[in-house]
């Protein structure tokens, strides 16, 4: 299925070759001047009657953890964004037996359009926006701090270099990108102990996240049959198969239950780095 696919992809990156259309501005532009800054290459055309789409739902059974209040006491000008009953956790948003902030992808495939365009993180009101999103390998990521008053955001990956860079006050743009797969990124403020957020990285374009409906839609997929793989922060990972027609719209659902909090959500283990007589060693583990 693998070999099939690549060759599918093939073709119509050497068609959108032939009629490139110019890099859009999905997530906005790339001012500044961090790792990962410079013009996005030219997104792929495809032909829409060799792909099809996906469209799913992230069902949710059983009652979500009830919100807890968040002290922004000391950002008044944070706490003023939100509503009389003041900031609230938004780590699970489940309504309507439905779950958001699922990343959904699709798994044992690369290849395909290259990215269109930056991807952005904003921090608005002490929360990280979007909480939950998906970049492709190497697509640049558009951090910008639209609060007057310092963030620092850590990016704490396995597989990829982490970073860990600070905003002192709005208006400042800090572009970054990750050059291997990883699903997933956890990204911190240290500042703020409440803001996080999750990059998923994934070598192809082929994934999507749940919405407060629980919808997600994964556009100008190649036919084919393929496994797709969801992820919780809260409720863990699972899988499921997916078969797509040419032309077509294919469904694919996740159900996730509230028996499944405290589930094992894959994150890897960090990297640690030790300075000793042999020099630099680095494994996998927690720090002794």
């Amino acid at each position: 299925m693998r070999s099939e696919f690549l060759k599918k992809v093939s073709v119509l990156v050497a068609a959108g070759a032939m009629a490139a259309c110019g890099g859009g501005d999905s997530g906005g532009g790339d001012p500044g001047g961090d790792a990962g800054g410079g013009e996005a290459p030219a997104a792929a055309q495809v032909d829409p009657a060799t792909v099809g789409t996906i469209s799913g739902t992230i069902n949710f059974a059983g009652d979500s953890p009830a919100p807890t209040a968040i002290d922004m006491s000391a950002e008044a000008d944070c706490a003023a964004g939100y509503g009389p009953d003041g900031p609230m956790s938004n780590n699970v948003i489940a309504a309507n037996g439905r779950l958001a902030n699922v990343f959904v992808h699709l798994t044992g495939v690369s290849g395909g359009p290259a990215p269109s365009g930056s991807v952005q993180l904003d921090q608005e009101n002490c929360r990280y926006m979007p909480h939950v999103l998906g970049v492709q390998v190497g697509q640049n990521i558009e951090i910008t701090n639209s609060d007057d008053l310092l963030h620092n955001i850590n990016a704490s990956p396995t597989e990829n270099r982490g970073f860990n860079i600070s905003q002192p006050r709005a208006g400042i743009t800090s572009n970054q990108s990750f050059p291997l797969a990883e699903v997933m990124v956890p990204v911190r403020c240290d500042v703020h102990g409440w803001m996080q957020a999750y990059i998923g990285v994934v070598d192809h374009p082929y994934f999507g996240v749940s919405g407060p409906d629980g919808s997600f839609t994964i556009p100008n997929v190649p036919a084919g049959t393929y496994t797709a793989e969801a992820w919780h922060e809260a409720y863990g990972a699972m899988s499921g198969s997916v078969t797509v027609t040419a032309g077509g719209t294919a469904t694919l659902s996740f159900d996730y239950s509230s028996d499944m909090a405290g589930a094992h959500v894959p994150l890897g283990e960090p990297l640690v780095i030790r300075h000793g007589e042999h020099g630099i060693e680095v494994h996998r583990g927690a720090q002794d």
